[in-house]
């Protein structure tokens, strides 16, 4: 088995102890070209018992930092190091976000040889205290442009400032971007710059990896991805995407076509992402849809086909995508669908790369070249054969309880449902309200349904004693309870006056009415309703004989009428005209009395309520009628008669 080109080149000045920049493509061993000689500076105990280091190098604290862009990547180069490390037994640890961080600190603790995190957990460990940077001996930034891309330059300066000055520092990655160089030359030493490359294969791409461009509808997209998943020969198979949203729906699309897949973007908490990536890795799942976060540095053997849905932002995007197949020698296929909006961008990435695809041909799910090109068997439909379902899909994997931070840990990794706690069942008896009618319990309501109190004599019910189908234990005692007083109806305006007047015509007995009884009373009794000009006629009227004769004055002056201004009309305005000349007329002249005859004969509601509000505001005589016989119906002449005669005594008086 032989070393890769970058292998070769890097070892021999990575382990003098000198800086470097690597350069090489996707998939040809950069990792362990870092890896190797960042194991090689750690002193760990085998290296004391061996008598290659002494004692006093020992130490609990990291010796050697590898800062990494992704989560992905992270967990990758930690295993990679812990297989080229497990001879010596090199403690490496993996510190990243979307963790718990109470692990994370017991295991720095107990001591750590290498340590592998991204910026912003790194910072955070440090800052707290939990992470001694003061004894790194090697510093490896690997996908280096990445890092700058995502914004994480202030982290990596703030990070290195905690390093020692004297270290070694190495660079890796399948692109170097001029802010690279810059900071290369800032905070590395004479850097070798190394960029291997194999002599079979010159090109910006892997030579065994074969590249399929078409120009698709994106309407179409999801049907002939389904056909190409179809083709013959097909392994693993990784689908990227621009957005999280689009690869969540794929991902959706594809199951309904029975497909096994799973997805990986920034939406989805840490233990999915890494649910999703262990099914991609064990074969449950054979599809694997993911955004640019599992572009870099992503290693699984097996993969096939890589698909990129939406044409990517540049030159280097594309790069480590389709770097995802055809490593370490072995073949692939990268398929690229554009759409008619990313034809000026691909043209760019083609000249960038010199792919040879300046235009592609228009392609659609029914395209003979595309079932010919990708070897799909003709008659494949966008629906996977029941027959051929044969992986176990997502849901096979367990979900790693990793204590996640944030709002996305109080979720389930699989369903991104809330998870519901348990409560302890409840042991309080709840506590028996009682319903109550009108201030009475509900007991004595019941007896009173029971047998109805009527103002005659109770009726006790008692059931006989030689019937033995009816078991029921006797009530108490309860004494004949005073006849409930009936609901006090709601006054009208109208009846306000002989509302009042109502108990002194009243006898002494109480009267007791029948609920059915009141309701017919209520039914047959019509109801008076004053209009708003009768109102300050009958103030004016009531005005002018309290004036005249306060000893007179009747009771029924004391619920007053509303005091909240109304609007008059014409009528009402005449009717306290002629009520104030009335009052100022002498009481010796009876000939004047006859003015409202004078008025129009046409008489209005209005008009009528006015004379029936002033009849009933005079000082009843001796015999004053009940007060059940004012509110009796009688003819409107027999009424408006009755009126006149009323508004005459008034004025006499």
């Amino acid at each position: 088995m032989s070393a890769f080109p970058i292998q070769e080149m890097t070892l021999p000045v990575a382990l003098s102890g000198k800086d470097v920049i690597g350069q090489a493509k996707t998939g040809t061993g950069k990792t362990l070209g870092f890896g190797i000689p960042l194991l090689e500076c750690v002193t760990v105990p085998a290296d004391v018992e061996a008598g290659r280091a002494v004692p006093e190098k020992l130490t609990n604290a990291p010796q050697a930092l590898v800062v990494v862009p992704t989560r992905e990547l992270c967990q990758q180069v930690t295993n990679d190091l812990l297989t080229a490390g497990k001879v010596r037994n090199v403690r490496v640890l993996a510190i990243y976000g979307g963790r718990a961080y109470e692990p994370q600190v017991e295991a720095l603790k107990k001591g750590v040889d290498v340590i592998v995190g991204t910026p912003g957990r790194l910072l955070d460990l440090a800052g707290q205290r939990k992470l001694d940077l003061s004894h790194v001996r090697s510093l490896v930034l690997d996908e280096a442009d990445e890092m700058l891309d995502l914004g994480f330059l202030p982290d990596v300066e703030r990070i290195i400032q905690l390093l020692p000055a004297k270290r070694q520092t190495m660079l890796f990655s399948a692109t170097m971007p001029g802010a690279v160089i810059g900071l290369a030359r800032r905070y590395m030493s004479q850097p070798t710059h190394i960029s291997a490359t194999s002599p079979d294969d010159a090109g910006a791409t892997v030579a065994n990896t074969t590249q399929r461009v078409y120009r698709a509808h994106s309407m179409d997209k999801p049907e002939m991805v389904a056909r190409i998943l179809q083709a013959e020969g097909r392994g693993l198979a990784m689908i990227f995407c621009r957005t999280k949203r689009t690869a969540a729906d794929i991902a959706d699309q594809l199951a309904q076509r029975g497909f096994a897949s799973g997805a990986v973007h920034g939406d989805l908490g840490q233990g999915a992402r890494e649910q999703a990536l262990r099914a991609f890795r064990n074969g449950k799942v054979d599809v694997l849809v993911c955004t640019d976060v599992a572009a870099r540095g992503i290693d699984v053997e097996g993969v096939t086909h890589v698909i990129n849905y939406q044409s990517p932002e540049e030159e280097k995007t594309y790069l480590h995508r389709i770097g995802r197949t055809g490593r370490a020698g072995a073949s692939g296929i990268a398929v690229t669908l554009v759409d008619w909006d990313d034809i000026p961008r691909w043209q760019l990435i083609n000249k960038a790369l010199d792919l040879g695809f300046p235009d592609p041909p228009e392609t659609y799910s029914t395209s003979a070249h595309l079932f010919e090109e990708l070897n799909i068997p003709a008659g494949t439909r966008g629906i996977l054969p029941r027959t051929d379902r044969t992986r176990a899909g997502l849901s096979a994997e367990q979900v790693e309880d990793l204590g996640e931070t944030g709002g996305r840990g109080r979720k389930s990794a699989a369903t991104a449902t809330p998870v519901r706690e348990e409560r302890p069942a409840r042991t309080r008896t709840p506590r028996q309200r009682r319903r109550t009618r009108g201030g009475a319990a509900a007991e004595s309501a019941a007896v009173t349904a029971v047998a109805p109190v009527t103002p005659v004599a109770p009726v006790a019910v008692t059931e006989p004693a030689d019937e033995p189908q009816f078991q029921q234990a006797p009530l108490p005692a309860v004494e004949p309870a005073e006849p409930r007083t009936p609901r006090r109806r709601r006054r009208t305006r109208a009846s306000a006056v002989e509302t009042v007047a109502a108990p002194e015509t009243a006898t002494a007995e109480p009267v007791i009415a029948e609920p059915a009884a009141e309701a017919e009373e209520a039914a047959v009794k019509p109801r008076r309703r004053r209009t708003r000009a009768a109102k300050p006629a009958a103030d004016a009227v009531e005005t002018a004989v309290t004036t005249e004769a306060p000893a007179e004055a009747p009771v029924a002056e004391a619920p007053a009428v509303e005091t909240k201004p109304r609007r008059r009309t014409r009528v009402a305005k005449q009717s306290a005209e002629s009520a104030v000349a009335a009052k100022a007329v002498p009481t010796e002249a009876p000939a004047e009395a006859p003015v409202a005859e004078e008025k129009p004969r046409r008489r209005t509601r209005a008009k009528k309520a006015v004379a029936v509000e002033t009849a009933e505001s005079v000082p009843a005589p001796a015999a004053a009628p009940e007060a059940g016989a004012e509110t009796a119906p009688t003819a409107p002449k027999q009424r408006r008669r009755r009126a006149s005669t009323a508004a005459a005594t008034t004025t006499e008086s």
